[in-house]
């Protein structure tokens, strides 16, 4: 028996041939004694471009055909994949190694692109072969070696695979078509810009803009708070005023905004004793926290380091392909599976070795505590992101890397210490008939937040108030009030988004959203993208300079507004999206047939490129195009005409905008068309273009 082993990229062939023992290194393969372990690079087959769909009489401009408001939407009858040009050989290659095997194992990632890229593989090559599926999500040697002893029948991740077959012709008929349809209709308005549209990209590009303009139109209010500092014994504390129900002078938010009033109430409780109305203690508990979730590892970076959505992804991706000290990346799950659970003391020892400076807290770790976090009910296809027990010197990592590997390694290591602990006190006090509330805590056993150093990475209610130490009081006690204070403050208008923030927002896009069945919707699902295209999504926004970067964060342009405000609501709308994913999560585990998705999308792909086609649209921050007159019309097909400037300053032509298909042209007369003197019609390559 010969098998043929079939990675998704170099790497992770190399780290399945190197356990598999290399005998000898082929230009594209490795061959491991009577076995063979070959690679794609990425996706070698694509989908046709939307040419190989249109009738052949469309007129081409640069080698392409023109884009015309008859021809959509195009819905193609059969699929086309075609090899991208610079993999063909690769592909080739592959198709020779299957002649050769026995037996395939599919090794793509272990996630819906993984799947399918290597089964496009073997259907275009019309494989009959048994194909057994290899999944881990490490490339050290023992992450590997678990992979190769645990295949399994790779028929059994079939609806996997359909499910990225279903997000790629989704995304085609969407972006193909509405893409082309609304940059038809501003053309038609004169304005020259490519509107790309994307499921995710446009809800996303909404987003920001959204934010940019809540921002811009937000009225800071105004408004007080009081504060009383107390004093029992040798113990002071802070208390805040809380507001009666029809105390006067609050807003519709609760809030004291009519100062004279704030001063009656300080004037008022001056001189006056506290009088303890409750006071309670209960003793509360903090799990571990989740190991990470690339989206999760994001926003921390981000909010920490500063480091961008792509440089988080490369980093994550370097640190499992290049060094081979964490696992897979691109996970969209905090828990992990018992079965990896034995692994820790492995683990942990091969940590020290690596991170000899991390030695006492990896000492006091103890690897028979399970932490909530090992899970297999609630871990997905993926597991969160750990080390491996890969040791490498760490002086190969750059700065960036040691600081993303740092986090996943304490976050690792907080799993083997016990919960946090600490009592919450909370006491409600009395001032002159005023009611003021304190609240506080004493950490009674730090357990797993002995391993985060760093204050900052602590949660945010240890930064205010709320980690002021309260002395020992019971119900009656009295209290010296050294003053009661009014505080100025107002109103802020909300951050605008940084790379990580934006993750977050994607994540959790039902916080944007109105309506609690739409919030409930998507609080249910997995947020707008996935762990793998967020980061993309946000750099190709910023490529087509509908985002611009100002320091850490973004903000829409003139451009992104527009092509916001030219789109319809649900074309833009998240919750569109989210129903997308929910549909692709049951096509994933079999309760929807690929058919049947796809066949919705083509149903809402035609009734938007319905509406598009009708009337025209401005775009803002685009470069103008000529308009197409609304008064003056061809006269052989009726289309509106164009003026356009000739080669001689100041002098114009006229033109149909149905131009390649009507060719009919007229000298201009005083800014008018003159339908008595038509201008012989050039052939259509020499036609100046729209």
């Amino acid at each position: 028996m010969s098998r043929l082993y079939i990675a998704e990229k170099p790497s992770v062939a190399k780290a399945i041939a190197e356990v598999l023992g290399v005998t000898q290194k082929r230009h594209g393969f490795y061959e491991c004694g009577n076995d063979i372990v070959a690679w794609c690079v990425g996706h070698l087959l694509e989908l046709a471009a939307p040419d190989c769909y249109t009738p052949d009489d469309v007129p081409l401009r640069d080698g392409k055909k023109i884009w015309r408001v008859e021809d959509l939407p195009i819905i193609p009858n059969e699929w086309i994949l075609q090899p991208k040009e610079d993999k063909k050989e690769l592909l080739e290659q592959l198709g020779a190694l299957m002649g050769k095997a026995t037996e395939i194992v599919h090794c793509g990632d272990i996630d819906r692109e993984g799947q399918s890229l290597v089964d496009e593989v073997l259907e275009w090559h019309g494989n009959t072969l048994p194909v057994l599926r290899y999944l881990s999500s490490g490339l050290d040697a023992p992450s590997v070696r678990h992979g190769l002893e645990s295949l399994i029948d790779n028929s059994t991740k079939k609806a996997f695979g359909d499910a990225s077959i279903g997000r790629q012709r989704a995304d085609w008929l969407i972006g193909m078509n509405l893409s082309r349809a609304f940059t038809l209709r501003a053309e038609r308005a004169g304005s020259r810009a490519l509107l790309t549209v994307g499921r995710v990209q446009t809800p996303v590009l909404s987003l920001v803009v959204n934010r940019d303009r809540e921002i811009e139109n937000f009225k800071p209010i105004p408004y007080h708070t009081l504060k009383a500092n107390l004093q029992h014994e040798d113990a002071t504390f802070v208390a805040k005023w809380k507001a009666k129900d029809d105390q006067a002078g609050l807003d519709s938010e609760g809030r004291l905004t009519d100062t004279a009033i704030a001063d009656a109430l300080v004037e008022a409780m001056k001189g006056h004793t506290a009088s303890v109305i409750e006071a309670k203690s209960t003793t509360k508990k903090i799990a571990h926290p989740q190991a990470y979730s690339l989206s999760a590892l994001t926003i921390l970076v981000s909010q920490k380091f500063g480091y961008t959505a792509v440089d988080v992804l490369d980093i994550c991706q370097s640190l499992y392909e290049k060094h081979k000290l964490t696992t897979y990346p691109r996970s969209d799950c905090g828990f992990l599976p018992t079965s990896q659970f034995d692994d820790a003391p492995a683990i942990l020892a091969s940590l020290k070795a690596v991170n000899p400076e991390l030695t006492k807290l990896i000492d006091g770790a103890d690897p028979k505590i399970k932490s909530k976090t090992w899970d297999d009910s609630k871990v997905s296809a993926h597991h969160g992101i750990i080390p491996t027990q890969e040791v490498l010197n760490k002086s190969a990592l750059t700065e960036k890397e040691r600081n993303v590997y740092e986090l996943i390694v304490r976050t690792y290591i907080a799993q083997f210490y016990p919960v946090h602990e600490f009592l919450s006190t909370s006491i409600e006090l009395d001032i002159a008939g005023e009611s003021f509330s304190s609240s506080g805590r004493v950490i009674t056993k730090p357990g797993w937040k002995e391993v985060f150093i760093e204050a900052d990475e602590d949660s945010d209610e240890d930064k205010d108030d709320t980690n002021q130490q309260l002395p020992a009081l019971k119900k009656g006690d009295s209290l010296r009030c050294e003053s009661v204070t009014r505080r100025d403050a107002k109103t802020k208008a909300p951050s605008r988004f940084t790379d990580g923030t934006l993750i977050g927002a994607m994540v959790n896009i039902h916080k944007y959203v109105e309506g609690a069945d739409n919030k409930k919707m998507l609080r249910e699902g997995d947020g707008l993208g996935t762990e793998a295209t967020r980061a993309a999504i946000i750099a190709e926004l910023i490529r087509r300079e509908y985002l611009k970067i100002d320091g850490k964060n973004l903000v829409s342009t003139t451009l992104g507004r527009s092509v916001v405000d030219a789109l319809p609501e649900m074309v833009k709308s998240p919750v569109l999206t989210a129903l997308f994913e929910r549909m692709l999560k049951n096509v994933e585990n079999g309760a929807m047939p690929l058919a049947d998705f796809v066949a919705q999308q083509e149903t809402f792909v035609r009734t938007q490129v319905e509406k598009a086609n009708v009337g025209s649209v401005k775009i803002a921050g685009a470069k103008t195009a000529a308009p197409i007159s609304d008064i003056y019309k061809c006269g052989i097909c009726n289309h509106g005409l164009i003026r356009r400037p000739t080669s001689k300053r100041g002098h114009f032509w006229w033109g149909c905008s149905h131009y390649p298909n009507c060719l009919q042209m007229y000298a201009d007369i005083n800014g008018r068309p003159n339908y008595a003197k038509p201008i012989k019609p050039k052939e259509p390559e020499t036609q100046p273009l729209k």
